[in-house]
């Protein structure tokens, strides 16, 4: 049995970690649906704030 060309062995080793962090993204997905009511609640915009009189000006952070 011939040895593998390196580029065949790179490309299997992409592979194995692209399924690695597919995995991953789905337990994390399962993970956050199963949490609770509050995960993935919509976030207000500075927009929709506005309409509720509630805003304030982002500050610099870089400002003293």
């Amino acid at each position: 049995m011939a040895s593998k060309r390196p580029s065949v062995l790179k490309r299997e080793r992409e592979k194995k970690q692209a399924e690695r962090a597919a995995q991953k993204r789905e337990e994390r997905a399962r993970r956050d649906s199963s949490r609770g009511e509050n995960a993935g609640a919509p976030v207000a915009t500075y927009d929709e704030l506005e309409g509720y009189g509630i805003t304030q000006p982002p500050r610099d952070r870089d400002a003293g």
